[in-house]
């Protein structure tokens, strides 16, 4: 018996991963936060499969459900919103579940930073500009954040920062940044991304929260708010990736490269 954690993806259905879909389609029970993966993914779930909403349930009562299947001998596909690296409570179920001895794998799922990025037609690092992408999140009831992880400290990088799990505390945010990044830095708040009901707001860190309370949308939870230079997609210079003079293992530039040996079909 073996618990497959899956990251479901950012709310798209179409956006889980094959391996995600086919472990899910082969497991007898389902276990899934309701909040946020899509009931559609649910669809994959084989005939009669023993399907158990989260939501409602503390870590015990998981763990309960994760003894049972694997009395009974049958795999769990346990699904997690976004991905499973960044917080998703992966880490305190797989502690339990090398303490019992139960076996587990990880498939990793689209995270909501990308699914935001996509949204905005937007490379989150771009030469000259910012080469760094910082995930972060400000203190809430569930975590703590530890000391010197704070939003000021990431924003004193200058680079693109993504950060989750805040837009309650937008106005602290804008405090914290607009000092390292200053008013007319871009600002976008990606809400449910990927899913039918997305929105988008783009502003700066002056303009953002008059523009977040005067949206006719009720953005209090689910968004994520993107802050850095290389938002605005201007004035950057292009990469020396693709330059017409830049020497690289595909594209020797010379019969002396050192790349050529690598294109010239000798073994």
């Amino acid at each position: 018996m073996t618990v497959h954690f899956i990251g479901a993806g950012p709310g798209a259905p179409d956006l889980l991963t094959l391996r995600g879909r086919d472990l899910i389609a082969a497991c007898p029970v389902c276990l899934y936060a309701g909040s946020l993966v899509p009931e559609a993914v649910l669809a994959h779930c084989p005939p009669r499969a023993r399907i158990v909403n989260t939501a409602p349930l503390d870590l015990d009562a998981i763990m309960a459900e994760i003894a049972a299947a694997h009395r009974a001998g049958a795999d769990v596909a346990r699904l997690h919103s976004g991905d499973l690296s960044v917080w998703s409570a992966m880490g305190e179920q797989i502690r339990r579940l090398e303490t019992l001895g139960i076996a587990y794998t990880v498939t990793p799922g689209v995270p909501a930073f990308a699914a935001a990025a996509a949204a905005l037609g937007a490379e989150l690092t771009l030469p000259g500009l910012a080469q760094s992408v910082v995930l972060t999140r400000t203190p809430g009831r569930a975590s703590a954040m530890p000391p010197g992880e704070t939003v000021a400290a990431f924003g004193a990088t200058g680079g693109t920062l993504a950060i989750h799990l805040s837009i309650q505390n937008l106005a602290r945010v804008v405090a914290d940044l607009l000092p390292h990044y200053g008013p007319d830095c871009p600002v976008a708040v990606v809400y449910r991304a990927s899913w039918p009901d997305q929105r988008i707001l783009r502003a700066t860190l002056a303009t953002i929260e008059a523009t977040c309370s005067q949206s006719d949308a009720e953005i209090t939870r689910t968004a994520l708010i993107l802050v850095g230079p290389a938002l605005a997609a201007q004035g950057f210079a292009e990469s020396r990736l693709y330059a017409a003079d830049y020497d690289r293992r595909y594209r020797p530039q010379s019969a002396g490269s050192r790349w050529a040996d690598w294109t010239s079909g000798d073994d």
